[in-house]
């Protein structure tokens, strides 16, 4: 298995099936409005203007498991993103990351990795490569746009 066996629904509806995104590496962020990690948004942008002509998928995931810090409807949090954070990436419907129910590439992240790789709360990013698999992983206090997280993406790039 890989990350491109699995799908979502993006913010609007549509299906967005990740074997579309093969051969592109993608860096999965679970994302939410009311966090202190929320301006986090602006390097997702950043990295998306940045690498995305080269490749890159930058891709948010909005969650509601910590702190219920994501409890917009879908079209209220796309409307936020862009008239905050002028987000232009990719972003899927709410989901769960955690537990029992979490969204199917979530549990495949924690069978994967270990469920310690597991995210401990908003913002928590993995890569993954061209070829599916995980790459690597940083929790919310690693910004996107920090020089660990840069090496990983020009080196999947």
């Amino acid at each position: 298995m890989s990350a491109h066996d699995f799908s979502f629904t993006t913010i609007d509806g549509k299906p967005l099936d990740m074997k579309s995104l093969a051969g592109k590496p993608v860096l999965v962020v679970n994302v939410a409005s009311y966090c202190g990690f929320t301006p986090q948004y602006t390097d997702m942008q950043a990295l998306h203007e940045t690498y995305g002509p080269k490749g890159l998928v930058v891709l948010g995931v909005p969650c509601n498991d910590f702190g219920a810090q994501e409890p917009r409807s879908d079209g209220e949090i796309a409307k936020f993103c862009e008239s905050m954070y002028d987000v232009t990436f990719p972003m899927t419907s709410k989901q769960k990351v955690i537990g029992p129910e979490a969204h199917p590439l979530y549990k495949w992240i924690a069978a994967e990795a270990g469920e310690g790789a597991a995210p401990k709360w908003n913002f928590h990013k993995y890569l993954i490569g061209k070829d599916g698999s995980l790459q690597g992983a940083w929790p919310s206090r690693v910004r996107p746009a920090s020089d660990e997280v840069r090496t990983a993406i020009e080196a999947a790039l």
